[in-house]
């Protein structure tokens, strides 16, 4: 176990695509994060999901920019460390690290509420069942990663092609059932206005960037991804942003058709199965949404997982973290190490979990913790691009515009987004959210870092 190489051309550009929208799992969003979102934003919730997704289609286009430049399986971590430094590139790999690892919560427990809901959703409210069955879960997901990017992807494939399918049926039943006179609220266009309920711009902004969140770990398999067409791994990662977009506004307004705002905002354990049984698909269709939430919740956190493994994996071979994490496995060429201490982690976060109140609770401050953490790397992402395409303007205008003025303009929406939403944290999500990012100062080691192993074998 001692090359520092991952396998490449394991992904072609199709499976990037696939592993993007896996990142950003658009069943497992709309099923628990959605309701949140019209619980804050009310009934301008479709404004929301497209306002929010300028600045995250402006770090999508910094991310396909960067990867034109350098393709590295730190991404974010490495282009911020080759931008501004050790200390900026550390910290944008370190914010992955730890919303990766709360997301091991945020996404393991409803694939527990989705599993029971296959058999008994009256346990579904059941915090420590839900979190048990969760982990197991976990523990599964984990197995399959070690065993190598191949077969995973293959996997995600087959999962994320039926999840689409299952959300692109029962969005269309949807809205049949609406236009055949089953809409509670009739449609309105003002659901794409800017009438927020006061106070509640920037949460809503946070429960967005959550749920776009997650196509960029097609660049952190860059190193694994076919170059066939060029830069295949952040085209895959912007391109996939485009299906997620469509696919939370289409569940958005459904919501609002078919519901009360305040009974769409509760549905928070699944809003894809509440969806399919009003619109008249019945246990057939509830026990598709139930599977679409599995089939989502697991490839979401493959790919969360993959994002964990290859950032430490390359802060390891930088030697920014331990550089036993540097060093893949020899048949399988995956870093199984930081899969190990992942599954440890992770099982310990689990548990920790099932004392806390409600699932609600669990998921409500996950989603708050891990925003600000992706509001930081990403706006650091942003900023790297802009410095780097700053002298295009003498080439290309257009260039200019698309990888400096626009990477520049969504870093900064970012970070303002996330120094204001701070003030209105409560407790948890100041402790996880904060806490864990400057916990990062304790393993950082400046004089860590030295000669990359990988860049040596590159020059020879």
């Amino acid at each position: 176990m001692s090359d520092v190489k991952l396998k490449a051309d394991s992904l072609t550009f199709f499976e990037s695509i696939i592993m993007g929208v896996a990142g950003s799992a658009p069943g497992f969003s709309i099923a628990v994060a959605i309701a949140g979102l019209l619980g804050a934003a009310g009934t301008v919730s479709p404004n929301a999901l497209l306002i929010f997704a300028v600045p995250m289609l402006g770090i999508a286009v910094a991310y396909k920019g960067l990867g034109q430049k350098m393709n590295d399986a730190g991404a974010a971590y490495e282009w911020t460390k080759r931008g501004f430094g050790k200390f900026f590139g550390y910290f944008s790999g370190w914010a992955l690290l730890i919303a990766a690892m709360v997301f091991m919560v945020t996404g393991s427990v409803p694939l527990g509420t989705a599993t029971i809901d296959l058999i008994n959703p009256d346990l579904a409210s059941n915090v420590l069942l839900t979190t048990t069955i969760g982990a197991v879960w976990f523990l599964a997901i984990g197995i399959v990663l070690i065993t190598g990017i191949e077969l995973t992807s293959k996997i995600q494939v087959v999962m994320s092609s039926i999840e689409i399918l299952i959300l692109l049926v029962i969005s269309i039943a949807a809205f049949v059932h609406s236009g055949a006179g089953g809409t509670v609220t009739p449609f309105s266009w003002s659901w794409f206005g800017f009438n927020y309920p006061a106070g509640t711009f920037a949460s809503s902004a946070l429960i967005v960037v959550f749920l776009y969140w997650g196509w960029d770990v097609t660049s952190n398999l860059s190193e694994e991804t076919m170059g066939h067409p060029p830069n295949a791994a952040g085209n895959g990662g912007f391109y996939s942003v485009f299906i997620t977009i469509i696919s939370f506004v289409a569940f958005t307004v459904a919501a609002l058709m078919m519901f009360s705002l305040k009974d769409s905002a509760g549905f928070s354990d699944n809003l894809i199965y509440h969806v399919a049984l009003q619109a008249g698909l019945g246990r057939v269709g509830g026990l598709a949404a139930s599977i679409a939430l599995i089939l989502s919740s697991v490839a979401t956190l493959e790919t969360t997982m993959l994002q964990f493994s290859r950032t430490l994996f390359a802060m390891g071979r930088d030697r920014a973290l331990p550089s036993a994490f540097g060093v893949v496995q020899a048949k399988t060429r995956t870093p199984v190490r930081t899969m190990y201490l992942l599954l440890v982690i992770g099982l310990i976060m689990i548990f920790a979990s099932s004392f806390m109140p409600s699932i609600a609770t669990i998921l409500g401050d996950s989603v708050s913790a891990i925003a600000v953490q992706v509001c930081y790397y990403y706006g650091l992402a942003g900023l790297v691009c802009a410095w780097l395409y700053r002298g295009s303007y003498s080439e290309s205008l257009a260039t200019w515009l698309g990888y400096a003025l626009f990477p520049f303009l969504s870093a900064m929406a970012l970070f303002v987004l996330g120094i204001y939403a701070i003030t209105g944290y409560n407790l948890t999500t100041k402790i996880v959210g904060i806490g864990g990012l400057l916990i990062g100062i304790v393993f950082y080691r400046p004089s860590g870092y030295g000669i990359r192993v990988a860049d040596v074998l590159a020059e020879e």
